[in-house]
């Protein structure tokens, strides 16, 4: 399993933000689960898209605007490869570090796996209120209207995927990590 107890005890370890917020725990495991099924399709590759789900927003500062965001999720993605928190081939990494950094500029050209990344987080807009536009996602997958509505209503009623509590060992009911 790629995405261990560990890693994201030290993700947790130093987020800022509530677990239960726009940006925290339920955000991410949707992102891993529209990652998921995209990569189905698209053949990103799945470490990648998962390793960004957890990272891209792991050292936001607030939930509105954060510039830089990006950029310091890619730096703890760099901190927690070196802490051997995960593998990850080197090509991988330049991927996940791109992604993360990149996530927040509007951009829509680049490899099928950052693509598949970036759609994979623009699919889950609707937790603050955006319904995710066609003209911004990247890949064929993201662009089927069914795909849209699906994440789309998962992310305006904050959907909690099972898995966090049952993989993750989560609790966000009680509160704790």
């Amino acid at each position: 399993m790629l995405l261990t107890r560990q890693l994201l005890e030290a993700i947790l370890s130093q987020y800022d933000l509530p677990l239960t917020g726009s940006h925290g725990i339920a955000h991410w495991a949707r992102v891993v689960e529209n990652g998921r099924l995209l990569a189905k399709q698209t053949c990103a590759r799945l470490d990648v898209v998962e390793l960004f789900a957890v990272l891209h927003d792991g050292r936001r500062r607030n939930e509105g605007w954060d510039d830089n965001h990006g950029r310091r999720g890619a730096e703890l993605a760099d901190e927690l490869r070196h802490r051997r928190l995960f593998e990850i081939d080197d090509a991988g990494f330049d991927l996940l570090y791109q992604a993360c950094s990149r996530h927040t500029d509007g951009s829509t050209q680049a490899d099928i796996t950052i693509q598949t990344c970036w759609d994979a987080d623009r699919l889950d807009l609707g937790r603050v209120g955006i319904m995710p536009l066609e003209k911004f996602l990247c890949t064929h997958p993201a662009h089927h209207p069914r795909v849209i509505t699906w994440a789309d209503e998962r992310s305006r009623s904050n959907h909690l995927p099972p898995f966090v509590l049952r993989e993750w060992g989560i609790d966000l009911r009680r509160g704790t990590p």
